[in-house]
């Protein structure tokens, strides 16, 4: 992620026409990027203004709900949670875990999404996306 905030993006922004503000800065992903997109906003509140969290593989790294509870009350994103239901036992339940949590103390914009037939696969995330995106960009 540091790569990402410090690097990348800098790079990206000098070398194109891009908006630099939180409000036009997003990141997504999913299973294992979904994991990296929550730790993203928790990590550097004041850089991503969304992220879209997909089908989120919690259990890899079960200290995020400690670093929900430690520094969610510093981020004010929109966040968009999908999972579906024909995922992982414990994806529904831990995304809507960390949903919950983090509304605890954040007054951050949140959605979640589960799609009953939705399956841990790159076409179930390609259909979501967009409906991400138009939520996104919602003002």
């Amino acid at each position: 992620m540091d790569f990402l905030v410090n690097t990348l993006k800098p790079f990206i922004d000098k070398n194109y026409r891009t908006l630099k503000n939180k409000q036009n800065t997003f990141i997504a992903g999913s299973s294992m990027g979904g994991l990296i997109s929550m730790y993203a906003v928790l990590k550097y509140p004041k850089v991503f203004g969304g992220a879209g969290i997909f089908s989120p593989a919690f259990w890899v790294a079960p200290e995020i709900f400690d670093d929900i509870k430690a520094k969610g009350s510093h981020v004010n994103s929109k966040i968009y949670f999908y999972c579906g239901g024909q995922e992982r036992e414990t994806m529904q339940s831990d995304m809507v875990k960390a949903f919950e949590e983090l509304r605890e103390v954040s007054r951050s914009p949140m959605i979640t999404c589960v799609r009953p037939d939705g399956k841990h696969t790159e076409s179930a995330w390609k259909q979501e996306f967009p409906l991400f995106y138009l939520w996104l960009m919602e003002r």
